[in-house]
């Protein structure tokens, strides 16, 4: 017999948790192989700066002392 499958707990799987700035932010490519996104490069660049520490920038620093 074949196993059922419940469709709410497929659904809740198939889609990432986000932060909630990201939320709606989708990527794909066209038919031209172009990126499209949901979300500007510079609204993305903006949350990285916020969100993530600059690893190049750190290091250089620890290299000066």
């Amino acid at each position: 017999m074949a196993k059922k499958i419940n469709k709410k707990t497929t659904d809740e799987q198939t889609k990432p948790k986000v932060n909630k700035a990201l939320e709606g932010f989708e990527v794909s490519i066209n038919s031209f192989g172009e990126i499209v996104s949901t979300k500007s490069i510079d609204e993305i660049n903006a949350f990285l700066d916020e969100h993530l520490p600059d690893r190049k920038i750190t290091k250089k620093d620890e290299e000066g002392k």
